[in-house]
Order: C-alpha cells, then structure tokens, then sequence
C-alpha cells in the first residue's frame, strides 16, 4: 500500500443547516459562539461512535461562513480489490476518485456526512444529550452570574404569588424565590401586579440538577445595612463605619456606627438633614424603627448605648468571662428598654454580644451581688457614674448613645498584706488595662511569668518597662529566704542568671549585687 498523503475533503453536498437553530440558542441562552460548537461537535461525535463501534472517525467543523456545522467521515483511500475494504474507515480508490478524481491510496478523504443518517435511537440519544449539556451550560453560566451578586441588593419585578405566600421574582435571566419566611410582617403583596418593583437581598445562591435556586430576602439584617451603604455617603467613603446590624423584621432594626473622621458625627450623618436620610431607609423597610447605636470600645458604654431609648441610670458588669450585665434604670423607663416583647433588650444583647437583664434599683438590690464583687466588676471598664444624659434625638431616628465619667479606681478586692497598685503613681490607663486581667495588686504584678506578660496583648513592652519602673522606685520587694531568687533581665524581661554578664536575649550588660 502506497504512503499516505494530505487529508482531502470532498466537495459537500448541500444538506439540512443547523444554523438558525444554533444562532437562536447563543441568542436566546447567551452562550459563546465557540461553546455551542464543542458542545455539538461532542454530541454528534458521540451519536456516531454508538452507532459505529468502535470508530471515532467523525469530523466536526464549522462551515466557512461560521454559520452552519459540517459533519464528515473520515476514511483512507485502499485498493480495494487487493485487500478489500474496511466499513466504515476505508474507501476503495474507485470510489474515492468519483468524489475526487485527484487522490490516491493513502490518502484520507474527508466524505460529507448527513446527521440524519444515524439511526433513530442514537439520534434520540445525542437530543437527549444535548438538553442535558445546554442546560448544564447554561446553568453554570447563571450560577456563576447570580453567585456573584450573593450577598448584595438586587432589584427585581414581581411575578406570581403562590397559595403558600412564596413570591417569584423577575430578577434577570432568571427567577427568584422570596420565601414567605422571608417576607416582613409589615409587608403585604395582595395589591401588587406583575412588573411593580422589589428590592431584595440576594440570601443564597445554589445549583442542583434542577437548575439554579437565588433565595432572596426581606429580613434580613444585612438589607439594612446595604441600604445604609446605599444612602450615607459617609459611608461609602468609608469616613463611618457599620460595627454591627441586628433587626427583628417588622419590629425594630438596631445599628452600630463608629466614625474615623473625629469631624463627623456618626450619628447626625446617618439621620441627615431633618431626617432626610434616615426616613428614605425606613419607608423601603415599611416604617420599620431604627435605632443608630454610638459604638463604643468600653463594653459599659456601649451596652448603655445600645438601650437606647431607655435612659439607663447604671450598668453593672456580673461577670466579664460570661459578658454578663445589669442594666439599672428607673421604674418609668423598665419597659422602654425591655421594649415590646423583649425586643429592645434582646437587640442589645445581640448588638453587644452580651447578656444584659433590665433591672429597676429595687430588683437589684435584691440580688445576691456583693458590693465588693460589684465595684470589682465595674473597676474592670472603668466603673461609671451616674451622669446627665444626651439628648435624645427623634423618635423615628433613633438614639445617640449616653455619656457617664468613669469612677475613680479603688483597691477593693486587694488583701490587706498586698500593696494595691492603685496606690502607686502610675498612669491611670495603664491601671485599667492591669485591672482587665485581674491585676490589682504589686504581688499580682511580679507574679506574672514573661509568658503571662506576652499574653497581655493590649500592654506594650514600654508599658511593662514603665509598670516595673514605676513599682521599683516606689516599692522595696523583699524575697521570701526560703525560695530560690529569680532574676528577670530589666530591659526586655526575660529570665535570666546570676552567672550571666550580658541578657541573651536583648544584649543589655546584667549586674547583679547582693542587699
């Protein structure tokens, strides 16, 4: 058998185009020119292999014009009277000739292949393959368009309401679901027909073999707050901060807001200009109160704040390790800050991550908290005053947060052969910070292993240095004769021995003198 030589195609007989129905689907699924095309070629490879096992001498190509699909065999020109001729792969070279009198044995020859040729079972098969892959295609292409807008605002156009109250909603290329868990309780959609608008929050996007599943939201916290992002410039040009959204859907919605621009005031910006702002958000929402919350980095502060309206006369810390307090307020103001059905108060609790119980003066005189436990819990943050409050602001706007001076450091709690360190004249931040971690003593202090003392994130090595300066030069500490003497480097605190000249840790020159 001669060599083989360059593959020849031969001339195409006109058949049935594919091409109006291939440009429908790109027009109508938006899927890419060239996808459609392996996505064919694969389908149509795949029907002629059932059909021809085990051959895989099908040719798929786009015709010149890009506007129809061309299908071939492929197959090498032999003697056919020589060595006969093997169905489907070969061609006798007679009959090679009539379709191109230019080529010879060893030749491939490309011979057009109408589609319609394979039998019916494998023709039903490649349609059943095809809906599958164009449906995949297209799944893949919504799923990665809509997972995208995950988590952000998206407006949609309503549909039909089902028996159940679930809504479909026309957010695209696809439909959307709005649960009727979803839903606010304000809201009603009796009234609504086809194409009125709804803003929705995009909750989930998933996939499954049913195609593509976008659960939209109502309720959710995070509405609010893209819809703060949305109104406040402020915001947007990250000048205020959101620490933090917690909302009861229909009730009430509670937000932190904290400024980095000491100029703005964050809660004036949100409220705008005789309410102009805050309103815009609370009609999309149905009238649905906001409270806009001062942030504060002292957990007092902040739980003070987060009551607002309420006007809170005391807050008492039960346990730090549990972020447990007391909110004490007057008998007229109990129910505004437990607020209807609790929801003011379990707010706060959420906004501020800690358990908080309303408790008018009476109610807690009542508990069993010592008083000494108390004023320890509260030296923890600074203990707080009673003080006059800030004025409220609007009722529809919420509330800034209410100010209180911090209560002057005690020694309760210190055993009276310690030496407080309250009595030592240190900077009174770096005695809350020792008091946060139960610090309230010179003995608690030099107790501390170099390890501890890393653990105190909060207390810069300066801030160590100056403690143990400052307790040093005010305080003889002399050792018990019984236990072994340890010694600590003076510069960077690590333990360190007689025997050594020079800290290996930091280098500082070590002398050490007998008293």
């Amino acid at each position: 058998m001669a060599g083989r030589k360059s593959t020849k195609t031969a001339p195409v007989e006109p058949m049935e185009t594919m091409g109006s129905a291939i440009k429908a689907l790109m027009e109508e699924k938006g899927i890419s020119e060239d996808l459609v095309f392996s996505t064919v070629e694969s389908i149509i490879k795949d029907a002629y292999k059932q059909q021809y096992k085990p051959y895989e001498n099908c040719v798929v190509r786009w015709n010149d014009a890009h506007d129809n699909i061309d299908v071939f065999v492929q197959k090498t020109v032999v003697d056919g009277e020589q060595y006969g001729v093997i169905d489907p792969i070969e061609i006798s070279l007679e009959d090679a000739r009539r379709l191109d009198p230019q080529c010879d044995i060893g030749d491939e020859l490309l011979i057009p292949f109408n589609p319609k040729n394979l039998k019916r079972q494998s023709i039903q098969q490649a349609r059943t393959d095809a809906r599958k892959s164009f449906r995949s295609i297209t799944n893949d292409k919504q799923y990665n368009e809509y997972k995208n807008k995950e988590g952000q605002l998206i407006k949609g156009y309503f549909l039909r309401q089902m028996p159940n109250g679930d809504i479909w909603v026309n957010i695209g290329t696809i439909e959307g679901l709005l649960p009727n868990r979803n839903q606010s309780p304000r809201e009603n959609y009796d009234g609504y027909g086809v194409n009125d608008s709804i803003l929705c929050y995009v909750e989930s996007v998933k996939e499954d073999d049913h195609g593509v599943h976008v659960i939209l939201s109502r309720t959710h916290s995070e509405l609010v707050r893209k819809l703060f992002e949305l109104q406040i410039p402020e915001i947007q040009q990250q000048q205020i901060d959101i620490v933090k959204v917690v909302r009861m859907a229909g009730m009430r919605t509670k937000v932190a807001v904290v400024s980095r621009n000491e100029n703005i005031d964050p809660i004036g910006a949100c409220i705008g200009l005789q309410g102009n702002r805050i309103k815009t958000i609370m009609d999309e929402i149905e009238g649905e109160r906001i409270d806009i919350v001062r942030y504060d980095s002292n957990p007092v502060n902040y739980i003070r704040n987060a009551l607002a309206p309420a006007e809170v006369k005391d807050i008492v810390v039960i346990d730090k390790n549990v972020f447990q307090a007391v909110a004490i307020v007057d008998k007229s103001q109990q129910a505004l800050a437990i607020g209807k059905q609790g929801v003011n108060v379990r707010l706060a609790s959420k906004l501020c991550d800690w358990m908080i119980e309303v408790k008018t003066q009476e109610e807690f005189d009542e508990m069993d908290i010592s008083q000494a436990a108390r004023e320890k819990a509260e030296s923890i943050f600074g203990g707080e005053e009673q003080g006059e409050t800030d004025v409220q602001q609007p009722a529809q706007t919420g509330a800034a947060g209410i100010s209180a001076e911090p209560a002057a450091a005690d020694n309760s709690g210190v055993p009276e052969d310690e030496v407080p360190l309250a009595d030592l004249p240190l900077d009174e931040k770096l005695l809350k910070k020792l008091q946060f971690h139960d610090i309230y003593s010179v003995e608690d202090f030099i107790s501390l292993t170099p390890e501890d003392q890393a653990a105190m994130t909060d207390l810069s090595a300066e801030d160590i240095a100056e403690i143990k300066k400052v307790i040093s030069e005010n305080i003889d500490i002399v050792e018990d004769e019984n236990e072994e003497t340890e010694y600590v480097c003076p510069n960077c605190g690590q333990p360190v021995t007689p025997d050594m000249k020079v800290c290996p840790h930091c280098g500082t020159g070590l002398s050490f003198e007998e008293v």
